[in-house]
């Protein structure tokens, strides 16, 4: 799997698990941030629903809240975490 074809199966993922109404996975920017003023805007309760999702659908653990928050940074950053960790297991 290519870095590509994470980030749109994310966005689908996204919207889908986090009922993000209004917006479409076409809307995300890969470069926006997840949480925060920007980009999705996301919460901690929604961090919490955003492991369950990459677990769930990309058989990827994330650890700790150190690890999530690295990861989290934004779309392209999270397919890059999927990826690396796809790769090391």
């Amino acid at each position: 799997m290519i870095k590509k074809d994470v980030e749109k199966a994310l966005k689908s993922a996204l919207v889908e698990g986090l009922r993000l109404e209004g917006i479409q996975p076409e809307d995300i920017d890969d470069q926006a941030p997840l949480f925060g003023d920007e980009g999705l805007r996301l919460d901690s309760l929604d961090a919490v629903e955003l492991v369950v999702i990459v677990e769930k659908h990309f058989g990827v653990a994330i650890a700790d809240a150190e690890e999530a928050r690295g990861a989290f940074a934004s779309l392209s950053g999270l397919a890059e975490f999927i990826l690396a960790r796809r790769q090391s297991s």
